[in-house]
């Protein structure tokens, strides 16, 4: 059969129509879609327009699992650190085991579904909730860690403070090795055989035996002074000072801190003396008193 000139046209059309749709689904079936492969914002739907979660997806929400993962190990060594800064029984408190819960069985009948963009703001306010749980613990460390410092020092300034009550309480006598030689108040003065206030008590012994200080203070006079020759003069606060006169070496110097019982000077027997002594002298407020109930009294 001869086909003619309108015959072979139709076939040519035919040709190219199906030629074409041919090439459209090639090209359909090689596109991509700009979508980021591990987005939990973006889900398929089948059919019956279900869900369906893609593996990127689910390696997204196991990668912000593993994250509030990590969140809760680093709340969980925080939180046994501060039980165990609080002294907390193990038993009483332990993070290694899942707290008691309970309850009655509720059936509510209905089966709940949420959606991945639902349960993604679930657990981006869990992670939410945890971060602001580990900063507020970690407060409660820095409190306790600076209430434990306060109190140690609390606890080091009164130590220090009875050490410094016990050091400074006057009592004893300013010699080792030595004698009683003469009292306080009227005697007979040994240069002009007349009746003279003492205004101290002496002890006599060898010379360079050492002169101690019969409580803690500060030096407030080294040096010669009329009368008395090489004086020490110790402050010891709240009125009350104490005198080294006659000495023949002096072995600290003013502004020096001397502990009780710690070797101030050499005797001899300088000034206006007549062998090797020390002169001793109580002061309270600026002014002699007796010092023989503070040699014999006992030492704290």
């Amino acid at each position: 059969m001869k086909l003619n000139k309108l015959h072979w046209l139709s076939a040519l059309l035919v040709f190219a129509t199906v030629s074409g749709f041919v090439v459209h689904l090639i090209i359909s079936a090689d596109a991509k879609p700009n979508v980021d492969p591990y987005s939990l914002n973006h889900s398929t739907y089948n059919e019956d327009h279900e869900v369906v979660v893609t593996e990127q997806q689910v390696t997204a929400l196991t990668m912000k699992l593993a994250e509030l993962q990590s969140q809760v190990l680093r709340l969980n060594a925080l939180g046994d650190r501060l039980a165990e800064q609080s002294n907390i029984p193990a038993n009483e408190f332990n993070f290694q085991t899942l707290p008691p819960t309970g309850g009655p069985v509720v059936h509510s009948g209905i089966n709940e579904k949420i959606s991945l963009a639902e349960l993604l703001v679930n657990i981006q306010n869990v992670e939410t909730n945890l971060a602001l749980e580990e900063k507020q613990l970690k407060m409660l460390e820095s409190t306790n860690l600076a209430l434990e410092e306060k109190q140690l020092k609390m606890l080091e300034s009164i130590t220090l403070g009875h050490h410094i009550e016990s050091n400074s309480y006057l009592s004893g006598r300013p010699i080792a090795k030595g004698w009683l030689s003469s009292y306080f108040g009227t005697r007979k003065d040994p240069f002009t055989g007349r009746p003279a206030q003492h205004k101290g008590v002496d002890f006599a012994g060898k010379e360079d035996s050492v002169i101690i200080a019969t409580a803690a203070g500060l030096v407030s006079w080294a040096d010669k002074r009329y009368g008395y020759g090489n004086l020490i003069e110790i402050d010891h606060g709240k009125g009350v000072k104490t005198r080294y006169g006659h000495n023949k070496d002096l072995l600290v110097k003013v502004g020096d801190v001397v502990n009780k019982g710690q070797i101030i000077a050499r005797m001899g027997s300088t000034g206006r003396s007549t062998g090797p002594h020390v002169h001793y002298e109580i002061l309270h407020n600026n002014k002699q008193i007796n010092p023989i109930k503070y040699v014999y009294r006992k030492a704290k």
